[in-house]
C-alpha cells in the first residue's frame, strides 16, 4: 500500500537549519509529484514546496522562497525540503503529498498524505 513517512523534524533555534526527508514506497515513484505542507496551530494548511517526478519543476511558497529548498532523490524514493535561516513563524506540523500528475500549490490536487513531523523553532 501506499506510504509516506516524514521524518527530520524537532526542536530548532531560530536562524538554524534542518532538512526533513519523506521516504515513499507503495507506488512508482519517478512518476509522482511531490509536495510539502504545513500547518501551525489554528492555521489553515499552507502550501510550502513542490517538485515534479523528474525534479525539473520545482515551486516554493512566497513565505520560504530563498529559505526553503525542496529537492528528490529517485532512487530512493525520497523527497527533502532544506530548510535555512529558520524563524519561530515556521513553526508548524510538516506534510508531505503525492499527486500523480504536474505539481500544484493546492492540497487538494494531491492523492497521498504522510502523517507529519513536527517542526519548532524557538526565539
Amino acid at each position: 500500500q501506499v506510504q509516506l513517512v516524514e521524518s527530520g523534524g524537532g526542536l530548532v533555534q531560530a536562524g538554524g537549519s534542518q532538512r526533513l526527508s519523506c521516504a515513499a514506497s507503495g507506488f512508482t515513484f519517478s512518476i509522482y509529484a511531490m509536495g510539502w505542507f504545513r500547518q501551525a496551530p489554528g492555521k489553515e494548511r499552507e502550501f510550502v514546496a513542490a517538485i515534479s517526478g523528474s525534479g525539473s519543476r520545482i515551486y516554493h511558497g512566497d513565505s520560504v522562497k530563498g529559505r526553503f529548498t525542496i529537492s528528490r532523490d529517485n532512487a530512493k524514493n525520497t523527497v527533502y525540503l532544506q530548510m535555512n535561516s529558520l524563524k519561530p513563524e515556521d513553526t508548524a506540523v510538516y506534510y508531505c503529498a503525492a499527486r500523480m500528475s504536474l505539481p500544484t500549490m493546492t492540497e487538494h490536487d494531491y492523492d497521498y498524505w504522510g502523517q507529519g513531523t513536527q517542526v519548532t523553532v524557538s526565539s
